[in-house]
């Protein structure tokens, strides 16, 4: 799960287990791969006829994806300006973000406004503000379990977006490994930074009851958790970690406790193939219409 938080989870040792999650899961390879099959043709039909076009990323980390959600509306729009607008919590991530636009030309020619700030604060300060900058594509990628509301929090953004806009939400999907592992130890794990968990059945839950028009595409992913199987393995207890939102996972959690993720991690959460135990990991992507 990724980068956004009121007070975000990812500074220090915490940016570190999470870029080591972002190397062994394939989760950005496979949300890039599902972007770039999805957002051209929705680039096409969002940017017709407009003389410019404005991007608001919510909870960007590092601005891996948003290089390439950027290229790519680029790529569409060559000769039409494009800004984009940045809603982060970590400083941390942040200055990774500013450094990937400091070394990639296409990216220098975009402006870029920053707000380190989390989600709830970006809120309070354009309420306050009252001013309510609109935008033609907005994205929440892997953010969505760290907001404080859900529903208030998707209604306010879908106010953001100029017509013909979409509003894109990447959450993990219901019924993956992450959903099972979370809601059935729910009580252990609900308790830091992330309060109640959210998989995609809750976002298009909430979709419903605003009466927003959206369509669900998968972008399917697994990546191997065997490791977290051999006891000594650093590896696995790094992945454990970072998957139960803890310090340390062996310190974390009673010997029972433990013992009971790892038996639904392997039985109901993966699938085995080739000696490998492999996660179930896989994404929904929301489109949501202005």
């Amino acid at each position: 799960m990724a980068a956004e938080a009121q007070h975000t989870c990812y500074e220090g040792d915490n940016v570190h287990i999470f870029q080591f999650y972002l190397e062994h899961s394939g989760e950005h390879k496979a949300i890039v791969q599902c972007v770039n099959n999805l957002l051209a043709r929705e680039f096409k039909r969002i940017g017709e006829g407009k003389s410019s076009l404005s991007v608001l990323g919510v909870g960007s980390g590092g601005g891996e994806v948003d290089a390439q959600i950027l290229t790519l509306l680029q790529s569409v729009f060559p000769a039409v300006p494009i800004t984009a607008d940045i809603v982060e919590g970590s400083s941390e991530l942040s200055d990774n973000f500013k450094a990937l636009v400091a070394k990639t030309a296409s990216l220098q020619k975009i402006p870029f406004g920053w707000n380190i700030m989390s989600s709830e604060d970006y809120v309070k300060q354009v309420k306050t503000k009252g001013e309510m900058k609109k935008f033609d594509f907005i994205h929440m990628i892997q953010m969505i379990y760290y907001v404080e509301n859900l529903c208030e929090t998707i209604s306010f953004y879908h106010s953001l977006l100029k017509a013909n806009g979409r509003l894109m939400i990447i959450v993990e999907a219901a019924n993956s490994g992450w959903d099972t592992l979370w809601k059935t130890y729910s009580k252990e794990l609900c308790v830091g930074v992330i309060k109640e968990y959210r998989s995609s059945a809750e976002v298009i839950a909430c979709l419903k009851s605003l009466g927003l028009k959206y369509d669900e595409h998968s972008a399917p992913n697994a990546f191997d958790i065997t490791e977290c199987f051999n006891p000594g393995s650093c590896h696995g207890e790094r992945l454990l970690s970072f998957m139960t939102g803890s310090d340390k996972f062996h310190e974390s959690f009673t010997p029972e406790i433990r013992a009971g993720m790892l038996d639904l991690l392997r039985r109901k959460c993966s699938a085995e193939k080739d000696g490998k135990v492999l996660f179930n990991s896989d994404l929904s992507c929301i489109l949501v219409h202005a």
